[in-house]
C-alpha cells in the first residue's frame, strides 16, 4: 500500500475515532421532563436553584449567572467568594429571561419546583436539567447533586464532595454519642418570623443532615403533606418546640439580635430548650433555603460548635 493511501486511511480512521469519542462525550441525563443531552463543551452554566449553584461551587465549577437567595439581592453569603462576578437571572420564585439569555448558557440548571410551561421556554435557550426529586424524598439534595454532576461530566467530582459530608458527619455523630445519652439527641429546626417560628419539615436538607450528624430530628406532625414547615406556631402551640435542642434559623445577618427578639415572647423564653442554652442561631439562607455539599459543611460546623459549648 502506498503513502498517500495509507495517510489517507489513517486519516479518515482518526477523523472516525474522533467523531465517535466526541459523539460518547455527549451526556444524556434522565430529568424530570425527560431525557436532556447536554454537549461535552460545557463552558457557560446558568443555575435556577440554589442547590445547582452549592453543587458547582463544592466542584469549583465557575457559573456564569444565578438566581438571588431569599431575602438577598445576590447569592448566599457562604458562596460569594467562590463565585465572584455571578450574574443574578431573577428570584427563587420568578427567573429574568431575557437575563437568561443574555448569559448564553450552554446548559440551564434547575430544581424540582421548575414548571413545565418554564421548563419549554427555557430548553429553547440552552439544554435544561430539572431535578426528579421534591424535597420530601428521601436524600433528594444527593439524587440532585449527583444529576448536575453527571451533566456536565463531573460525576467524580461531585462523589468525592459527598463523601467528604459523610465522612464528616461520621466524626461529629461519634463525638455527639459518645457525649449524649439516645435520650437527650431530639433537635427541631425552625425558622423565627417576627410573628413567631415555623417548623421546618425534618425530611429537608437540613433536617438530613442535622440526622446524619447523629441528632433526631422532629417536626411535631404539625406539617401538612407536600409543605417544608408549619404555619407560624401560636403561643400556645410554641411548647412543641421544647425538646433537647433547637437550631433556630433567620435570615437576619445578627442571630444573636433574632434570638434576643425571640425572647421578648414570655412564652419562648420559659421553653426548657431555651433556659438550657440549647439553642443555636443559624444562616437561614443556608438551612431553609439551599441544598448541597457545601452548605452540609456549613450545617456540619454549626452543630459542632452548639454541641462543644454545651459540653
Amino acid at each position: 500500500m502506498s503513502f498517500t493511501r495509507r495517510l489517507m486511511l489513517f486519516t479518515a480512521t482518526s477523523a472516525m475515532a474522533l467523531t465517535t469519542n466526541l459523539a460518547l462525550a455527549d451526556v444524556t441525563v434522565d430529568t424530570k421532563y425527560g431525557d436532556v443531552t447536554v454537549k461535552d463543551d460545557v463552558e457557560r452554566i446558568v443555575t435556577l436553584h440554589e442547590g445547582a449553584l452549592d453543587v458547582m461551587s463544592a466542584i469549583d465549577v465557575k457559573v456564569a449567572g444565578s438566581v438571588a437567595t431569599r431575602g438577598s439581592e445576590t447569592v448566599s453569603d457562604y458562596l460569594a467568594d467562590k463565585q465572584e462576578g455571578i450574574r443574578i437571572v431573577g428570584s427563587a420564585r420568578e427567573t429574568n429571561l431575557e437575563a437568561v439569555i443574555k448569559e448564553r448558557p450552554d446548559v440551564i440548571l434547575a430544581g424540582y419546583a421548575l414548571s413545565e410551561e418554564q421548563y419549554k421556554v427555557l430548553s429553547k435557550i440552552a439544554p435544561t436539567v430539572v431535578s426528579k426529586w421534591n424535597f420530601d424524598e428521601p436524600n433528594a439534595w444527593r439524587k440532585e447533586a449527583r444529576l448536575y454532576g453527571e451533566a456536565i461530566g463531573e460525576s467524580e467530582a461531585v462523589d468525592a464532595a459527598l463523601s467528604a459530608v459523610d465522612e464528616r458527619a461520621a466524626e461529629i455523630k461519634t463525638n455527639l454519642v459518645s457525649k449524649l445519652p439516645s435520650d437527650q439527641r431530639n433537635a427541631f429546626i425552625a425558622r423565627w418570623m417576627p410573628q413567631g417560628p415555623m417548623i421546618m419539615a425534618k425530611d429537608l436538607f437540613a433536617g438530613s443532615v442535622v440526622a446524619q450528624a447523629g441528632f433526631d430530628t422532629q417536626d411535631g406532625d404539625l406539617i401538612q403533606e407536600g409543605r417544608p414547615h408549619s404555619s407560624t406556631l401560636s403561643l400556645e402551640n410554641i411548647g412543641v418546640i421544647d425538646e433537647d435542642w433547637l437550631f433556630l434559623a433567620t435570615l437576619n445577618a445578627d442571630g444573636e439580635e433574632a434570638l434576643n427578639s425571640a425572647k421578648q415572647s414570655d412564652a419562648f423564653a420559659r421553653l426548657n430548650v431555651v433556659q438550657q442554652n440549647h439553642v443555636a442561631t443559624v444562616d437561614g439562607q443556608v438551612w431553609s433555603s439551599t441544598s448541597g455539599p457545601l452548605a452540609a459543611q456549613v450545617i456540619l460546623d454549626d452543630i459542632e460548635r452548639l454541641v462543644e459549648a454545651n459540653n
